[in-house]
């Protein structure tokens, strides 16, 4: 299923944002430095990858506040000229290390934003088989169900989040909310008692979530 790339804006910073995941170290360089490793070398493009996702990020965002219908679009079309040029350095890395799962779900966080939500599903799988209940991949793998509309397995991985990650709970649940506000005004196709219901559902959990924060340490979401 193909979106156009805000079809699903989501709840929460990018991989690369503020509370991101560190740059993996950068590999010496210049005349004298070792040849690199393929993990090195996979290491350059995941940085690289990162900072073209975050200028993908940061133009969505004005997309997103935009206006005008012709700045919207210039910056809808930059934002996945930077979110392709991401999932290639992406791609790369993970041929060069496949074990690097943060590259796993750096790449399928680029393809939900490009709304390839099947690949975008793949990429996740393969970053939780490397790291069992990693956190940003669990919540963003969320996001992605929600844009194939498969609610029960997005419910699931909330309560499994609020369990394990409560910010990381909180950001899907934003997202959550953004998407019963976009099918309340386009359904899309899918019935309204459906997208009700879903809705009841969501204002319970914040509900508990509400009454059981102040029970929780302060924390931040961390990647």
């Amino acid at each position: 299923m193909t979106v156009a790339v805000l079809g699903l804006m989501g709840a929460g910073p990018a991989w690369a944002a503020g509370g991101g995941p560190a740059p993996a170290p950068s590999a010496p360089r210049g005349p004298s430095a070792p040849s690199m490793t393929p993990e090195e070398r996979a290491a350059m493009k995941y940085n690289a990858g990162l900072k073209q996702q975050g200028k993908g990020d940061k133009l969505a965002k004005e997309a997103e506040a935009a206006t005008e219908a012709k700045q919207k679009s210039k910056a809808e079309a930059q934002a996945r000229k930077a979110y392709e040029k991401a999932r290639g350095d992406f791609e790369v890395a993970v041929r060069l290390d496949d074990r690097n799962f943060q590259a796993h779900g750096a790449l399928g966080y680029v393809l939900r934003r490009l709304g390839d939500y099947d690949a975008s599903l793949e990429a996740y799988e393969r970053a939780l088989q490397i790291k069992p209940g990693y956190a940003p991949a669990v919540e963003y793998r969320a996001e992605a169900f929600l844009g194939l509309n498969r609610f029960e397995d997005a419910k699931s991985a909330y309560l499994d989040l609020f369990a394990a990650d409560r910010p990381r709970a909180d950001m899907l649940a934003g997202a959550m909310q953004k998407w019963v506000e976009a099918r309340r005004q386009d359904p899309a196709g899918i019935d309204p008692a459906t997208i009700d219901g879903f809705a009841k559902w969501l204002e319970q959990r914040r509900e508990i979530a509400a009454q059981t924060s102040a029970l929780l340490p302060s924390t931040d979401a961390k990647w």
